[in-house]
């Protein structure tokens, strides 16, 4: 049995960590598609305000086998 999958890039953030933005992301995707099979980091990004970093930004590229 051979199987199809697709990449599809997302963004997603969190004031908490990079690990938080994301298992954010992950689980947002999950509530819309089926059968993820796993997530690049493509890109880690924060957002500075006033000397201190206010948010972790990642680009994530996620797998899911087509039915």
């Amino acid at each position: 049995m051979s199987h199809i999958a697709k990449i599809i890039e997302i963004t997603s953030s969190s004031s908490k960590s990079i690990e938080d933005a994301v298992q954010t992301g992950i689980t947002k995707a999950d509530s819309t598609l089926d059968n993820i099979e796993g997530a690049w980091v493509q890109d880690i990004k924060c957002v500075v305000k006033n000397g201190k970093v206010a948010e972790w930004r990642v680009n994530l590229k996620v797998t899911f086998l087509l039915k």
